[in-house]
């Protein structure tokens, strides 16, 4: 799996630096220059994991991440040239998951991602654990209780979307475009649909997949480490 990582920082310079060396160990990676752009980017793409420098034009970082938060419990690390113990209060209190402060090392920097992406159940390896639940990316095959679990490719591509995004809202029309496709012309009611036989194929895990009345769905699960 390619796991996407959104990169928010001002500076030219560092910017293409971190995202080379993302992209260079195995991540898709989507760069941008301040904090509204790293908004809309988020909005409209799916990311595993977001990298923020807190002082940014248009958007600080910490704004952006309070955004973020109020709607997705993606892993967020958080880039700055400040390294006081204010702020990094500052920033777990708005809810970072990570703190680096500049200037750092790359491989540093790449170790912190992937142990993030680790704690949030969102791996690169090809197996991914939560609780009973286990997927297997490269056999395109799940299992829960060790049991495999039949599932349409739509349904394991819907599972797979849900599990690369924990936390995260999504509404219907969301799920129809990034799943079926964007030429799709169905209606919402097909992700309805095969929301309900995927949380009955998945029995016990079927719960891990929550819905939000008149907003659509999100999927949270404690997983394995």
């Amino acid at each position: 799996m390619s796991n996407k990582i959104l990169v928010a920082e001002d500076e030219a310079h560092l910017r293409k630096l971190v995202c080379d060396y993302l992209t260079k160990s195995g991540f898709e990676v989507v760069g941008v220059a301040d904090g509204q752009a790293a908004l809309d980017a988020f909005y409209a793409q799916s990311f595993s994991l977001a990298i923020l420098d807190i002082m940014m034009p248009k958007v600080d970082g910490l704004t952006v991440l309070k955004e973020i938060r109020s709607v997705s419990s993606m892993p967020v690390l958080m880039l700055t040239a400040k390294n006081t113990e204010f702020d990094e209060l500052q920033g777990f209190t708005s809810g970072a998951d990570e703190y680096v402060a500049k200037p750092f090392s790359p491989a540093i920097l790449l170790a912190r991602v992937r142990a993030l992406l680790k704690r949030s159940g969102v791996n690169f390896d090809n197996v991914i654990t939560l609780q009973e639940l286990s997927l297997y990316q490269r056999e395109r095959e799940v299992y829960v209780n060790d049991v495999k679990v039949i599932l349409t490719p739509k349904e394991y591509e819907l599972l797979l979307h849900f599990i690369q995004n924990p936390g995260k809202v999504f509404s219907r029309e969301h799920l129809l475009s990034s799943v079926w496709g964007f030429d799709y012309e169905g209606e919402e009611r097909t992700v309805d649909t095969h929301v309900k036989c995927l949380r009955a194929k998945l029995g016990v895990c079927g719960d891990f997949i929550k819905t939000l009345r008149k907003v659509g769905y999100k999927f949270e699960a404690s997983h394995e480490i």
